[in-house]
């Protein structure tokens, strides 16, 4: 297992250097969203229109974060179940999204997608919102901000950590792990 220490927006390049069970801290702009977020991509794409986000060389964190403290960019940031966005990563995937960032599983869809489109699936630690949320520098919200928590953000970070899961390679390190305690 490899530490990387990565810049948005990334290229194949990046991706290929990763693998499941790799720690990887990125530094520059993610965006956010959730299912309902998500949802609304998918409906442009579908009509044929313009996203109000660039997704290409970037990764997308499923969060819905809490209100900013005063003096704060942004609240307790913590990763949302990522299975919620199971239906729509493999078209982002195939429109130049790098990787996606959340907890637990990904569809058997996500994975070929992965491997199809040069992608990642990294985690981040839920239950750990509060200590991610520092390594979130500027949060502003770019579209639908009728949703609220759900609305994308942008946000700039520095050193944000993440485990990678799935790689471009059909590595998964949920799978490698549970194999490696089965008899």
């Amino acid at each position: 297992m490899a530490e990387h220490h990565i810049k948005t927006p990334v290229s194949d390049k990046t991706i290929e250097k990763l693998r499941s069970g790799d720690q990887v801290f990125i530094t520059g702009s993610l965006y956010t969203g959730r299912d309902s977020a998500h949802k609304k991509l998918i409906e442009l794409i579908d009509k044929g229109e313009d996203l109000p986000i660039d997704i290409k060389g970037q990764f997308i964190y499923y969060v819905g974060p809490t209100p900013a403290r005063p003096g704060k960019s942004i609240g307790s940031a913590g990763p949302t179940t990522s299975y919620r966005m199971d239906s729509f990563a493999p078209t982002l995937h195939k429109l130049g999204l790098k990787g996606t960032i959340g907890k637990g599983s990904r569809n058997e869809e996500v994975k070929q997608a992965l491997k199809q489109h040069k992608g990642v699936y990294l985690a981040a630690v839920g239950g750990a919102g509060a200590l991610i949320s520092q390594s979130i520098e500027e949060a502003e919200v770019i579209a639908y901000p009728e949703l609220g928590p759900e609305a994308i953000r942008k946000v700039q970070v520095k050193e944000f950590p993440c485990i990678v899961i799935n790689d471009m390679y059909g590595g998964d390190l949920y799978e490698e792990g549970k194999k490696k305690y089965q008899k």
